[in-house]
């Protein structure tokens, strides 16, 4: 029997995607740059989806549109870049619609990004508290933070129109001017044999063609012209009339958080005067006294010996020793009335955090949040420049800051590439740790599967702009079916292996001039005659599997995979069954 038979239930542990919800869907994405040597044709009809407290790891080598995929959910593509296709549909809204002052509402506050390089990443002369609390800052206004979730549904439908209509008549154009070059290009060789016969009749039937497709083009923008111009007026009014009403909810919103802080601060209130008269104020004045007298006494001898450095540092020393019992007397005469007064202040706080974030709490949450990604002493850390941190430390930076605005989809760009293994090792520790308490959903982007085998819930192993496989972690790892997956496998060190790691041969294609059928197929031993002149759809393996391989299509061969991949899948599962026992 087939040992993946034996261990199946290990391999479909997962695959189960009825209850889960999806926080992302990409479909049939297609970006292209255009260069001087031509259009790159960067991501070619890729599709997958995010689950909600999921990880969905892309692999592949380098330039297979890894990034360029996940640029375009975070609205950053450069200038050059052109939409071909497809959508990236996030909260009901397809991204690829969206204008740059709406990607504002999304881009950090709900999909965060961190990048491979931290030092890119940060700006070499600013100090990192106020890198960090920048993106807060600026989004301080949570009332009109309110207001705006509330009308977001209505004005995303009705910018979507618009989105929609521009997108068309733009894709027309695109679609024309492509033709237009292409007829150019088969003219300019017929004008080079110099027939002067099929030359003219060339040029006729040329702008015959052009002419046709202008019209085709010029009907198909004014279709989405007239489109827009019908569905335009009723969205708007719907609109205007949620703005109203939106108005009217943010009012009352905040009357009632007003109620809150009201009753909580009464009640705190009352709760300190009925404190007060058991205070031995007398006392609390006379160490408030000695306290003052004592912090003056100090201040001019550090004033007087302001140049002398280990004079002044001894000073502070003993300042600190004296003040300390007279501190601690202080409270204990005060202690309940300072916890009662402190209530009184907490519930004002919540008021105002609430309404408008300060540069206090601001500073605050970023304290919180530093501490969270574990940078030690971060009150200290807080004032310091980048260049004052490690490697490590300047990641662990990095997605602080993409954390501040808690967002709900995370995309890590490959975040470990610089940096040691132990460092590493820790990052990636910390993003699982930091994924299950916000219950982030993640996008981790790698080309290394040593990586995917710790972060993974889902992987798709992207080759030449295309997803060539899809699955959860175990089916990637335990049932590898596509050859460029098994290469991938073959090609990650073990302590434990005896055979020699088998470098992939060849290099990625030229995207400028992507092949006709499999785009591995010139580095893959097992391509088949049919692999050179038709791409191979996905064929579905599981529920949740899916492989673009003719290798899969029913009636082909079986092809084993390498010695060394499945040595490797037998013992890896061995070892997943004396786990679970």
């Amino acid at each position: 029997m087939d040992f993946k038979e034996q261990y199946k239930n290990i391999i479909e542990e997962g695959n189960d995607l009825s209850k889960k919800e999806k926080a992302l869907e990409v479909k049939n994405l297609k970006i292209s740059f255009r260069t001087d040597n031509g259009k790159v044709q960067a991501v070619r009809g890729v599709s997958f989806d995010l689950y909600r407290g999921e990880t969905l790891c892309i692999v592949g080598e380098s330039g297979s549109g890894k990034s360029v995929t996940s640029k375009a959910i975070m609205g950053i593509l450069s200038k050059n870049a052109l939409i071909e296709g497809g959508s990236i549909m996030y909260q009901g809204e397809d991204l690829l619609q969206i204008s740059e002052e709406e990607f504002i509402r999304i881009r950090g506050k709900k999909i965060g990004m961190i990048f491979q390089d931290p030092l890119s990443s940060l700006n070499p002369i600013v100090r990192i508290g106020k890198q960090i609390t920048e993106t807060m800052l600026i989004n301080s206004n949570m009332e009109k933070n309110h207001y705006e979730e509330l009308i977001s549904k209505e004005l995303i439908a009705y910018k979507n129109a618009a989105a929609a209509r521009d997108s068309e008549i733009r894709l027309a154009e695109n679609q024309y001017n492509d033709y237009a070059s292409q007829l150019k290009k088969e003219t300019d060789e017929i004008i080079a044999t110099g027939d002067k016969e099929k030359i003219a009749a060339r040029k006729a039937e040329a702008k015959a063609l052009l002419n046709a497709k202008k019209k085709e083009c010029q009907e198909r923008s004014a279709a989405a012209k007239a489109e827009y111009k019908r569905v335009a007026p009723g969205l708007k009014a719907a609109l205007d009339a949620r703005k109203k009403e939106a108005k009217v909810e943010t009012a009352a919103w905040k009357k009632g958080l007003q109620k809150v802080r009201d009753e909580k601060v009464a009640a705190a209130t009352a709760k300190r005067e009925a404190i007060r008269p058991g205070v031995n104020w007398e006392k609390v004045k006379k160490v408030d006294s000695e306290i003052k007298k004592t912090k003056l006494v100090y201040e001019t001898r550090r004033y007087l010996t302001y140049f002398l450095r280990k004079r002044r540092e001894a000073i502070v020393a003993k300042e600190k020793e004296v003040l300390a019992p007279l501190l601690e007397k202080r409270a204990a005469l005060t202690k309940d009335f300072d916890t009662a007064n402190e209530e009184v202040i907490a519930a004002k706080r919540e008021y105002q955090n609430a309404i408008r974030i300060t540069k206090a709490e601001a500073k605050r949450r970023a304290i919180k949040v530093m501490k969270e990604v574990g940078i030690p002493q971060a009150e200290r850390r807080f004032k310091q420049y980048p260049f004052e941190f490690s490697g490590g430390m300047r990641q662990r930076i990095v997605i602080a800051i993409a954390l501040t605005a808690n967002p709900d989809i995370l995309i890590c760009d490959e975040p470990t590439t610089a940096l040691d293994v132990t460092i590493q090792a820790q990052i990636l520790e910390l993003i699982n740790k930091l994924k299950a308490e916000r219950k982030m959903s993640v996008i981790f982007i790698t080309h290394d599967l040593g990586v995917v085998a710790n972060m993974a819930d889902r992987v798709a192993v992207m080759y030449a702009g295309k997803i060539c496989e899809y699955g959860t972690d175990k089916e990637i790892f335990f049932d590898p079916r596509h050859p460029y997956t098994w290469a991938l496998l073959s090609s990650i060190p073990d302590i434990d292996s005896k055979e020699k790691l088998e470098a992939i041969p060849g290099t990625p294609p030229d995207m400028i001039y992507p092949p006709v059928g499999d785009a591995f197929a010139d580095r893959n031993r097992y391509a088949l005659g049919i692999d050179y002149k038709y791409q191979p759809p996905f064929f579905q393996v599981s529920p949740t599997h899916f492989v673009a391989s003719w290798l899969e299509y029913p009636g082909a061969e079986h092809v084993e995979p390498p010695k060394i991949v499945s040595e490797r899948i037998k013992k890896a599962l061995e070892e997943e069954s004396s786990y679970a026992k």
